[in-house]
């Protein structure tokens, strides 16, 4: 009897938030723009470009007074963190080391700093948003402004170049055996704009990227009673059911309506949906 109440009150709850709209998050009017990455397609032409490498931490964009997310909410971090940063924005990642991403997520995410938490992150800046030069031209001033702070937690990050896409993938390969995640490159000739642009090219061993939660689809059989699939939402609109990936926990416990998750995909079908995708986390630094 009480499984069979635990299954009833489980269906009425999904089929009620399959029916409620996604909640709309008050940062997304705040949220800055930022320079997003493209994949990185086998043979575009690599002259010109700089390269690093991808680190998984948490999105940080300092506007000049304010620590903020990629989202537009206020990131809480110790007052010595940001202690004399410059006037002007700088854009990079909130890094605790590869392999250490939800480290930096929990640690960003506080409301109230764990001080001991922040000793372990890093500031890696990658861009100089508000300078008006190529990419070429602010890497310079970025390295000049990074070493004036002389604080070992902000960095900039190393760059340099490949010529070839064998050299690109045997760096690639080298980065993802000792625990990175991919890499970056950078067109050095290109100005900071807002919005995804072949001017930055993300390289990684896998397809990823995230679609924002709409509904919570019941399970059956083993799941019988909590979380069968969570109903997404691509930035195009479309929708698809992402059931593969997910723990125990996170049937028991679903990622609420409204956030974002990243998931994993190997390609695309004909309508633009991605084939064989799977779970891989909640994006709490997305609005």
């Amino acid at each position: 009897m009480l499984q069979r109440r635990r299954v009833l009150t489980w269906l009425a709850w999904a089929a009620w938030s399959l029916a409620v709209p996604a909640p709309a998050n008050a940062a997304d009017a705040d949220a800055p723009a930022l320079l997003l990455a493209q994949v990185y397609r086998p043979g575009m032409a690599l002259h010109g470009y700089w390269v690093s490498e991808k680190y998984d931490g948490v999105r940080g964009y300092w506007d000049g007074q304010r620590l903020r997310t990629r989202g537009g909410e206020v990131v809480n971090a110790p007052a010595w963190f940001t202690a004399n940063w410059p006037a002007q924005p700088l854009d990079g990642e909130l890094w605790a080391g590869r392999g250490q991403f939800a480290q930096a997520q929990s640690t960003t995410a506080r409301q109230t700093p764990d001080d001991a938490a922040w000793r372990q992150l890093r500031f890696m800046v990658f861009d100089l948003p508000a300078h008006g030069g190529s990419f070429d031209e602010r890497l310079g001033a970025l390295q000049t402004l990074v070493a004036s702070l002389q604080q070992p937690w902000v960095q900039a990050v190393p760059q340099q170049r490949v010529a070839t896409d064998a050299a690109l993938q045997a760096l690639l390969a080298r980065t993802v055996r000792g625990g990175g995640e991919g890499l970056m490159l950078h067109r050095g000739a290109s100005h900071y704009r807002a919005g995804r642009s072949d001017d930055l090219l993300k390289v990684k061993t896998h397809d990823d990227t995230e679609a924002r939660v709409v509904g919570h689809i019941p399970g059956q059989g083993k799941h019988a009673g909590r979380l069968g699939a969570l109903l997404v939402e691509m930035p195009s609109g479309q929708r698809f059911k992402l059931g593969t990936g997910l723990t125990d926990a996170e049937r028991e416990s679903p990622p609420p309506l409204g956030s974002w998750v990243t998931y994993r995909f190997r390609g695309q079908h004909a309508s633009g949906l991605p084939r064989f995708a799977s779970f891989v986390r909640v994006r709490h630094d997305r609005p």
